[in-house]
């Protein structure tokens, strides 16, 4: 500060007295609780400020779900936190990691039922809430315990649906029943839920046939604004489609669509309802995400023809099956959707096969294909016939990554090669890819 400003300043007040709120304000934003409530201390004016609604919107709280002495205090923080701030809250993420036993779901139970409460009371603004992987069906929620949670959330989705935005409850792991009540809780107050963005992966436990209910197809008939809709594969049915192109064609951009070996995926969808929506809702774009089912027969009754399909991940987790062939899946189905792929992500254990040749054709004939990762046994050469193609303007990838499984512990050779290749091209690399390559032994 220089002598003129000193001047100025009256004497035996700080500079900070006289810092613009706003500025003020941002400097709160950086702090954690503890110091906002320390610096809430210092003066009236900075006690008034740690009241700024702009301080208080988002909100991750997160709960161990092990027994510590460290993390003793964090269910009475987050409820001292929502009584006092919660009318603020705009965004708000909930996460119970792995919880141990029957003691601390019960103690998490408790503290949500109170901060619900809170938050159904003095809240106006919630727009958007994440309740993550709770995973209600393991055996260590007791009935008595899932049935209270279930409620609480129940309750608090009806009061506050009328101005909820975004829904996930990913990983809740419920019945169909009890899924279906929660979810129809949203329409309660007006007979329609109008949430744009909801995420019910795993939302159902694993083994259930939920596209055989027609109470999942009639709440899901009560959402008509949706705008991304993210669920598994053994929700889908024609039904289904018919209700979202019914309800939700103006607005529906997005459908992620899981895929797991231990949910049922083997009904039959007509191509005819995938190809109505896709009509209808003329910005739909699907992107499936595959685990552990890889046989194209299968592949095959799920990505028809008539789906959008954008983006495309397949993964094994390392299993490897000497009867499976990748090589039908490549040559013959996922060419269908050339014209529509953007994404597309592989992970498999191909050591029986070569698919070299295979994965080069797929890249360069997805022409509106961006991002490409691919986990699998390849030849070293591989990645640079694809940056070879991308420079002859036969491809048009904005992100390449790649690891090549080997089966030597050393991939001194392997490594060399990259970084050769890596020199070759790398005026292309800098100016044009998200590039990421590895050799990675798989023993």
């Amino acid at each position: 500060m220089d002598e003129e400003s000193q001047s100025i300043q009256p004497r035996g007040q700080s500079c900070w007295a006289a810092l613009p709120d706003v500025c003020l304000r941002r400097v709160f934003w950086w702090l954690g609780d503890r110091d906002r409530s320390r610096a809430a201390l210092v003066c009236r004016k900075w006690n008034q400020m740690m009241y700024s609604a702009d301080l208080w919107r988002h909100r991750t709280i997160t709960f161990s779900g092990r027994p510590s002495r460290v993390h003793a205090s964090e269910f009475e923080s987050a409820l001292w936190y929502v009584k006092k701030f919660g009318r603020y809250l705009e965004h708000l993420e909930i996460k119970f990691l792995n919880p141990y036993n029957a003691v601390l779901t019960k103690k998490f139970q408790v503290t949500m039922r109170g901060l619900l409460s809170c938050l159904g009371k003095d809240n106006h603004r919630l727009k958007s809430l994440s309740v993550q992987h709770l995973e209600l069906d393991r055996p260590v929620w007791r009935n008595g315990i899932r049935g209270s949670l279930i409620k609480s959330l129940s309750c608090f989705l009806r009061k506050a649906g009328r101005q909820l935005d975004h829904l996930s409850l990913k990983g809740a792991r419920l019945t169909v029943e009890q899924g279906c009540a929660v979810l129809g809780s949203l329409s309660c107050s007006r007979g329609e839920s109008l949430v744009s963005q909801l995420n019910i992966e795993d939302y159902f436990s694993r083994h259930l046939a939920v596209y055989s209910s027609p109470q999942f197809s009639k709440t899901m008939a009560t959402f008509r604004s949706l705008v991304s809709l993210s669920l598994n594969y053994n929700c889908i049915s024609d039904e289904l489609l018919d209700g979202l192109c019914e309800n939700n064609a103006r607005t529906l951009w997005t459908i992620n669509i899981k895929c797991h070996v231990h949910d049922p995926h083997g009904q039959v969808i007509w191509g005819m309802s995938w190809a109505r929506l896709a009509r209808r809702a003329s910005n739909l774009k699907v992107n499936f995400f595959f685990e552990r089912v890889m046989k194209h027969e299968r592949l095959a009754r799920v990505l028809l023809q008539e789906i959008p399909v954008r983006g495309l991940s397949l993964r094994s987790c390392y299993f490897s099956d000497p009867d499976w062939s990748m090589r039908p899946t490549l040559t013959d189905l996922l060419p269908t959707f050339r014209h529509t792929l953007q994404k597309l992500t592989f992970e498999f254990n191909n050591n029986h096969e070569s698919l070299d040749e295979e994965l080069c054709f797929l890249v360069s004939s997805c022409r509106k294909l961006f991002y490409f990762k691919i986990w699998a046994f390849l030849d070293v050469r591989f990645v640079e016939r694809i940056l070879k193609s991308q420079e002859e303007g036969q491809c048009s990838l904005r992100t390449l990554k790649v690891r090549i499984y080997t089966n030597r512990y050393e991939t001194n050779d392997e490594d060399r090669t990259l970084r050769e290749i890596h020199r070759k091209y790398r005026k292309l690399i800098d100016s044009e890819l998200n590039y990421f390559v590895i050799a990675y032994p798989m023993m």
